[in-house]
């Protein structure tokens, strides 16, 4: 009788650690999604849904195609949308806790074109054009930004 009642008491003590275990995951998961609400709206109140902004995020130790690609990226802003159009590089190891990491859940080298809720990434494009065809490159941050103008 006491072997079958020490049974019981672990099989109910496992119950109750794993549901806890559930709960607790349930509550992180709802934490995180509150979070990505408060950054969305803390960052979507600095901005007007007209603007568009370009975000390039990068690792400390860059190689010749991601400098490439943040230099050719500021040069097609520059020449063609001044002030119009917002860039910001963003070292995602350094500023690890930038909001736009969380809310974009940045893990590696990303170039995003954003207007809002509209959101364009052109990491594949830059990554492969900024170097070795600029100007491919160009003309599709060009197109990307003056769809988003309109």
């Amino acid at each position: 009788m006491q072997t079958k009642m020490k049974k019981l008491i672990s099989t109910l003590s496992f119950i109750l650690f794993i549901g806890l275990i559930a709960v607790s995951a349930q509550s992180t998961g709802t934490a995180k999604a509150d979070q990505n609400t408060d950054t969305k709206a803390a960052i979507g109140g600095e901005k007007t849904a007209a603007t568009v902004e370009v975000y390039y995020f990068h690792a400390t130790r860059r190689c010749a195609t991601c400098e490439a690609v943040e230099a050719e990226t500021v040069k097609t802003i520059k020449e063609n949308y001044g002030k119009e159009v917002s860039f910001e590089s963003i070292n995602r190891e350094e500023d690890e806790d930038n909001p736009l990491i969380i809310m974009y859940e940045i893990g590696g080298q990303t170039l995003l074109v954003i207007k809002g809720d509209e959101k364009v990434d052109l990491t594949n494009d830059a990554f492969l054009n900024a170097r070795t065809s600029p100007k491919k490159f160009e003309k599709k941050l060009k197109a990307t930004i003056d769809s988003m103008l309109k």
